[in-house]
């Protein structure tokens, strides 16, 4: 009989939490993508902050449509294609945001794509939330 770590459950959140807790991810992930992609600008605080509310809208209302959408090209590359619609939905966050600017779609997009996914999957392990440790095995 071998003993097994015991996990405590994770306590369950409201739904405003788990919202304020999103913003606050999205904040510090554009935060961290405009500080190291050159072509990511904000002018001050507020304007990355309407920005990271802006972005949350758009991943939750646009997004999803954009992927059932794609859903082939999904498929036939593996996933890569979900790079390139983070990528537009850094773009249309530029769009909407009137102070908030991605240069160009290469460069700054794609990188400052990947970067916002990195920075959202490492908050979302140390955040706390019932849906971080459920999707990555913990």
């Amino acid at each position: 009989m071998t003993a097994r770590a015991v996990i405590p459950a994770r306590p369950r959140y409201s739904r405003r939490v788990r919202i304020l807790i999103a913003l606050v991810s999205n904040f510090a992930a554009l935060w961290v993508a405009a500080r190291l992609v050159e072509g990511i600008r904000y002018d001050d605080l507020w304007t990355l902050a309407l920005a990271a509310v802006v972005f949350g809208l758009v991943n939750h209302l646009v997004r999803p449509v954009l992927i059932l959408l794609a859903l082939p090209a999904v498929l036939l590359s593996l996933g890569l294609v979900l790079l390139l619609i983070n990528a537009l939905m850094l773009l249309l966050t530029d769009w909407v945001v009137p102070d908030f600017e991605v240069a160009d779609f290469f460069w700054a997009a794609v990188l400052g794509a990947v970067i916002v996914w990195l920075v959202n999957m490492a908050l979302h392990l140390v955040l706390p939330g019932e849906r971080s440790r459920e999707r990555f095995g913990r």
